[in-house]
């Protein structure tokens, strides 16, 4: 009798158990359709959750909401407005952040391809891909990647990487601590970030690179390039004719730039403890020193300003 009692608290301890964790894993799912003309707004704000937000023909937004938890609404509050000109969704929290710790939310956003977008997340990463029209992308904690923009671009990050592929259109990027990679913008580009790598390839307007903490790579660099580092090594190979100049600097690492030898620019490069080395037919003027070089290559012009505090500094010429 003792162990049949015993079998069924243990049976109904199960059942409960069993009961909670399904309770824990069913999933809260949302779906709306919004009215969105081709050439509007889309606007997201957030105050938790990942966003995906992808381009398609025709007109209207359509949402999915989906959430870790089946009682997600009783942390969140979602709104939604609609009209021809914008479509707006709104999650806020009912309680202090510290509730409902546990709750992941995503956003699931299809919009006409042709939208002007807006997603403002407080903590999750942001993924756009397919849209032709301005975008402006922020998250307080998350990474952002942008494919196939046509369009101006603003994005910022205080803690994740950014990754650009295939933009065409003016970009501002900022993490304050993490990698940002960009490969084939059709336009200008400022990329800055506190901590962290910049790898760019394929940018074809003016660029300003700038990191306080690691290495920045620059492949065919159509326009005139600033790149400064706090530490780090600085690379940098500009596009065949480029002669648009710039300004290149390191506190603690190397100074390497490849340019075409067929330009006219204005050199002038200094190093505080290494040395100076180039095969490019430079016109040195003044005294010449292991540490500073100034000249002109060609008959002169933009002035291209490299320096390195604490590494050597490599001029050569594009193959």
């Amino acid at each position: 009798m003792k162990k049949s009692c015993t079998l069924s608290i243990l049976a109904g301890t199960a059942a409960v158990v069993l009961a909670t964790s399904l309770s824990a894993r069913a999933e809260y799912r949302l779906e709306k359709n919004l009215k969105l003309d081709p050439g509007g707004s889309f606007v997201l704000n957030a105050d938790e959750g990942s966003v995906t937000v992808t381009g398609m023909p025709g007109a209207g937004a359509r949402v999915v909401i989906t959430a870790n938890r089946e009682d997600a609404e009783s942390f969140f509050s979602f709104g939604f407005d609609e009209g021809a000109g914008m479509a707006r969704v709104t999650a806020r929290r009912k309680h202090h952040p510290s509730w409902g710790k546990g709750v992941s939310i995503h956003y699931e956003v299809k919009v006409p391809t042709q939208a002007q977008l807006e997603i403002k997340t407080a903590d999750g990463n942001i993924d756009t891909s397919g849209l032709r029209g301005d975008a402006d992308l922020g998250t307080g904690d998350g990474n952002i990647e942008v494919s196939g923009l046509v369009g101006r671009l603003t994005a910022h990050t205080g803690d994740g990487n950014i990754n650009l592929r295939e933009v065409s259109g003016n970009a501002e990027v900022q993490t304050n601590d993490g990698r940002i990679e960009v490969t084939a913008l059709d336009g200008a580009l400022s990329a800055r970030t506190g901590d962290g790598s910049i790898r760019l390839e394929k940018v074809t307007g003016d660029i300003i690179a700038r990191t306080g903490d690691g290495s920045i790579h620059i492949q065919d660099a159509g326009g005139r390039v600033e790149a400064k580092t706090g530490d780090g090594k600085v690379e940098v190979a500009l596009v065949k004719g480029n002669a648009r100049g710039g300004e290149l600097e390191t506190g603690d690492g190397s100074v390497r730039i490849v340019l075409d030898p067929a330009v006219s620019l204005n050199v002038e490069a200094s190093t505080t403890d290494s040395s100076i080395t180039t095969n490019l037919p430079i016109k040195v003027s003044g005294v010449l020193s292991g540490s500073h070089l100034a000249g002109s290559l060609g008959s002169g012009g933009a002035l291209l300003l490299v320096r390195a505090h604490d590494g050597p500094v490599h001029i050569e010429a594009r193959q």
